[in-house]
């Protein structure tokens, strides 16, 4: 008799025309596998409408929305909407057990324990299989740099057949990582993610803890008997070889974001340790000839752009880490994420990027009246964020240590460049007529950065904090930007407070992308001016990605609507004046130029500075050597832990370099007001 671990009413998504349609659903726990019912009496009479096999399924939830949540399984995803945020999560909770437990369950009972793969063996899999990703990939970016190369079109279409084969072997690898972590898991838990309790219920073999060669076969060939067609039967004991809906009319599901994650069913490469043998022999030849310090070019390293076919590594890679150690809803501060999806640069120089448009933030102080101000300070901000991704795919800036500083200016255009050096400011060689940034990690937990920016000739400065707060969502990543900014004009005696939006990294499964999400605001209370801003996610149905919507309005008692400005916050703005009716181009983040940072070179720069710390994480990146890079990062973050213990052992404080809080804030030690 089956056990139902729950069972109660859930709306579910057909299409645009149908919408959500109340169905009544079971969890079958033994099973592992959510049926759907018209009613609670067809429920009864066991006439079941369509069912979703759990087995292999990965769990997703929306911030932006608390009711609705989303299953993947069987290259579809399927829409879930709940009465409230509570009833989700026992939804979701009860589906993640389910999961879990079918997802990592033994055919063979007999196996034998003294074969079980230790933690070691894992991860020694796991760095040949990130090893052998890397060597693919290289290989297609060999096949793109022929394809562009070649002028016969019979030759350049043999060659994007073996370029599309080659993607699917890639697909294979990643899915691979996904399958080693799940298997890690299982034998060695983290976080508790498996308990003894949940394995040693009824639905749960003894030998979970077998060997993992048995389990990646079960799963591969799984996948591939997805693919044969499957007979749909009413009886609701029958667990089917796929999920499916009433009818292949009903569209369940929206699988516009998600594609099916092709499986390697055989072994490419037979022989382990030739193929990590030549590879290190690669990352050798590589090191000597680049990497001797005398010779690299750190500072190029940084410079150069992001590789787009370097960053499919990513693919996958994210959610294979995260399944491994996280359910939905956790906190992601404590969690280590693969070497190989990081960025080539710390967050405290994404940060650096709000001002890549340093004239439109200098140009504030220029407005003649308080509304001319409020526009065009969110005309700075509305620009702020584009300059930030260097890369098409989400990828993930270093995590600041405690105590980093990044520093940088800009040379403002259509500004007379003075040589009147600031030597107390936070740039020291920067001139009056520059725009200085300095960034400092000022806490680790939480983790917290601070920076500031200053023009001395403009007198305008900026000082903010931002506390990243980042949870897992399923199948997206969300890191909530907590604290606040102040824009300050010292000649006017001004002070704009702005909020920041939520990021999210989407479709972590297949190809990530990042948006921005939620309301801010800009506020001015010496003026009373203000402006909301709605950074707006793409909804699962229809829609465009990157949408903003703001409004500036008078101060009170009226507060009248001034300016409606709409569009994509990474392109085209236009603004619509509420008194006239008239609509311009507000902003076009595409048609203006990116004023380039001026950062110290790193041999002029200390040792915990930004791009210096971090050198040789970056190096090895830009090389592809995953190896190299993971070593790299271990020996920064472990040099971190040992000045932690250090403190620890001499009762010491840390003391931040040029910032200091107060309150909830965290100013700069320097600022231009405190100068004369």
């Amino acid at each position: 008799m089956a056990i139902n671990t729950m069972e109660g009413p859930l709306c579910k998504w057909t299409n645009v025309m149908k919408g959500w349609q109340y169905r009544w659903f079971v969890l079958d726990d033994n099973a592992g596998l959510l049926s759907y019912y018209t009613s609670k009496e067809k429920m009864i009479k066991g006439d079941r409408r369509g069912c979703v096999r759990l087995k292999g399924a990965v769990i997703g939830i929306d911030d932006e929305d608390d009711s609705t949540f989303t299953i993947t399984v069987d290259g579809k995803m399927f829409h879930f909407q709940a009465h409230d945020a509570e009833e989700r999560s026992r939804w979701v909770t009860a589906l993640e057990d389910t999961i879990l437990r079918h997802t990592h369950r033994k055919r063979n009972k007999k196996s034998d324990l003294s074969q079980v793969p230790t933690l070691n063996d894992f991860e020694r899999k796991l760095t040949e299989t990130d090893s052998y990703l890397q060597l693919v990939i290289n290989q297609c970016k060999q096949l793109d740099q022929k394809i562009d190369n070649t002028t016969n079109e019979s030759e350049k279409e043999k060659l994007l057949v073996i370029k599309a084969k080659t993607l699917t072997l890639l697909d294979g690898i990643k899915h691979t990582i996904v399958l080693l972590q799940i298997a890690k898991n299982t034998t060695h838990p983290v976080n508790g993610l498996f308990t003894e309790s949940s394995a040693t219920t009824t639905t749960l073999d003894s030998s979970t803890n077998s060997s993992i060669a048995e389990e990646l076969s079960t799963v591969v060939n799984n996948s591939n008997e997805n693919q044969l067609n499957t007979s749909k039967s009413s009886n609701t004991d029958t667990v089917p070889e796929v999920s499916y809906s009433s009818s292949d009319d009903d569209d369940f599901y929206d699988a516009e974001e998600i594609s099916p994650i092709s499986v390697m069913t055989k072994p490419i490469v037979k022989n382990d340790s030739q193929v990590i043998d030549s590879l290190n022999n690669m990352s050798l030849q590589s090191i000597n000839s680049k990497n001797d310090k005398n010779v690299v070019d750190f500072d190029s390293m940084y410079e150069s752009e992001e590789e787009e076919l370097g960053s499919i590594e990513g693919h996958g890679s994210v959610i294979s880490h995260l399944i491994s150690q996280v359910k939905i809803g956790m906190d992601l501060t404590k969690v280590v994420l693969p070497t190989f999806i990081l960025e080539r640069r710390s967050l405290l120089e994404m940060y650096a990027d709000f001002f890549a448009h340093p004239d439109l933030f200098v140009s504030i102080t220029d407005c003649v009246t308080p509304q001319d101000r409020m526009i065009q300070v969110l005309k700075w901000y509305l620009s702020a964020f584009h300059a930030g991704r260097k890369s098409s795919i989400a990828k993930k800036p270093y995590n600041p240590v405690l105590g980093e500083v990044f520093k940088c200016y800009w040379n403002v255009p259509e500004i007379e460049q003075t040589n009147r050096k600031v030597e107390d400011g936070p740039i020291s060689w920067a001139s009056t007529s520059n725009l200085t940034f300095i960034a400092e990690q000022v806490s680790h937990h939480p983790p917290i950065s601070a920076f500031y920016a200053e023009h001395v000739d403009k007198r305008i400065m900026c000082s903010a904090h931002i506390y990243t707060k980042s949870k897992f969502l399923g199948l997206s990543i969300g890191v909530n930007n907590l604290g606040t900014g102040s824009i300050y004009l010292l000649d006017k005696g001004e002070e704009y407070v702005c909020t920041f939006p939520s990021a999210y990294g989407r479709s972590i499964l297949t190809v990530p992308w990042v948006e921005l999400g939620g309301p801010v605001t800009i506020t001015c209370q010496q003026t009373g001016y203000s402006a909301n801003i709605d950074f707006l996610t793409k909804p699962f149905y229809g829609g465009k990605k990157h949408r903003i919507n703001a409004e500036v309005f008078s101060p009170p008692p009226t507060k009248k609507s001034i300016v409606n400005v709409s569009g994509e916050w990474n392109g085209l703005m236009t603004a619509k004046w509420t008194q006239s009716g008239k609509s311009e181009v507000f902003i076009d983040t595409k048609a203006i130029r990116i004023i380039k940072k001026q950062v110290n070179p790193i041999g002029d720069q200390e040792s915990y500075e930004s791009r210096n710390l971090w050198k040789e994480v970056t190096a090895a990146l830009k090389q592809h050597d995953v190896i190299a890079a993971t070593n790299a990062k271990f020996n920064v973050e472990q040099t971190q832990r040992q000045l932690v213990k250090e403190r620890q052992e001499k009762s010491t404080k840390w003391e931040n370099r040029v910032f200091h809080s107060l309150g909830d804030n965290w100013n700069y030690n320097n600022p231009l007001t405190a100068r004369k």
